[in-house]
């Protein structure tokens, strides 16, 4: 036990731990940190076929700030084939429906439906996509688009993406939108979700059919109709509250080809003004990432104390050894960090901080675990769904 030992062992100890952690991160997690490589290399065929046909869901609830600009990033597509878009209203009260509708009264290639009522045990945002896809099987098209009301799509992301899974052979193709990172809480802490995000899910992991390892970001996911038939549709994840994730894990076990990759040119306009509404982002879903295992949060706690708390502490607090162990293991992890930074045009300076931001990320998965256990978990626009 580290108790038993002499202090100047135990911080030795603990920053060697630490340094070694990162060497393992850096050198054999898949690469996870490069993302100025562009992760994944997004094959194109030059022009996609003009008989391949995509329908686009976009699930929205009271989205009615962002909902126009969104759908009219689809519309404007340099798209070879043919590409619809489906809004599905989610029990809206802010007038999502009405603004989406002004667009659909000029334009063919856009229908807004409303959701029926939530039925039990699904959560809202697969509610609202089963019921678009639904509605768009009835074409019949060889790709379903799955996004979001906040994503404006650059002019040839449609094109990109259609043209990767067909060089492919692909099932299902996620982007890794660039997310806002404008305000001081989203600087602080947006590169950092996007690190630990691709921490979790490397991408030449999920790629890899030997791997069990598989993500999606939910922004922007091209999935074939038979794929998702193969898994038995949404139904089959209905309760899932990391929903895209779950999506690619159903689709790569029952053998389909997956790939998740980034795009600077495709974004968010979904903005996290402070530092709480990036903390309500994180909560709602960050337990159950875990399991709602208080073991395993018991356990990701402590791991990331030693990995990304120890290591400045120790820098300050260590016997010399144990400074120098430690300076290294902050070094590492500060540059590991770094090419997000530059990813999302922010300085470097902030890769010293990434303890502190991993801190606050500890905070925010800590209370979701509260949240959870008061029966607040997974709360989002006044629905609570876990």
């Amino acid at each position: 036990m580290l108790n038993d030992l002499p202090d100047d062992v135990t911080s030795v100890l603990m920053a060697g731990i630490a340094l070694a952690a990162w060497l393992v991160l850096g050198l054999a997690r898949g690469g996870f940190w490069h993302i100025l490589g562009g992760i994944l290399p997004i094959l194109s065929v030059k022009n996609v076929p003009k008989n391949v046909s995509i329908t686009a869901v976009i699930p929205a609830r009271d989205e009615a700030g962002v909902i126009g600009r969104a759908v009219k990033s689809l519309l404007s597509q340099r798209f070879s084939g043919l590409l619809r878009v489906i809004v599905v209203d989610d029990h809206s009260i802010d007038g999502t429906a009405a603004a989406a509708r002004a667009i659909a009264s000029v334009s063919s290639y856009l229908q807004v439906i409303a959701a029926g009522p939530l039925p039990q045990g699904w959560t809202g945002k697969l509610w609202a996509l089963s019921e678009g896809l639904r509605e768009a099987a009835i074409d019949s098209p060889d790709f379903f688009l799955l996004t979001d009301a906040d994503i404006l799509h650059s002019p040839d992301n449609v094109e990109r993406i259609a043209g990767a899974a067909l060089a492919g052979g692909l099932d299902l193709v996620s982007l890794m939108v660039r997310l806002r990172c404008e305000s001081l809480a989203e600087r602080a802490l947006i590169p950092a979700f996007v690190f630990f995000f691709f921490l979790l899910y490397p991408p030449s992991w999920i790629a890899n059919p030997k791997k069990e390892t598989a993500g999606a970001a939910g922004g922007c996911i091209l999935i074939r109709p038979e794929a998702l038939e193969r898994i038995g549709g949404l139904q089959s994840i209905r309760g899932e509250l990391i929903d895209d994730c779950a999506l690619a894990r159903a689709v790569k076990s029952s053998g389909g080809r997956i790939r998740l990759g980034v795009t600077a040119d495709t974004h968010s306009i979904r903005e996290y003004g402070g530092f709480a509404d990036i903390e309500r982002m994180i909560r709602r879903t960050a337990y159950t990432q875990l399991g709602y295992s208080p073991w395993l949060l018991a356990g990701t706690l402590l791991g990331m104390a030693l990995v990304y708390l120890a290591p400045p502490a120790l820098v300050f607090m260590g016997n010399p050894t144990a400074r120098v162990l430690a300076a290294l293991a902050w070094l590492l992890m500060a540059l590991l960090f770094v090419p997000t930074l530059r990813f999302y045009r922010q300085s470097v300076l902030w890769a010293p901080l990434l303890p502190l931001i991993a801190a606050f990320y500890m905070w925010a998965t800590l209370d979701s675990a509260f949240h959870y256990w008061t029966g607040r978990g997974g709360e989002w626009k006044g629905r609570v769904s876990g």
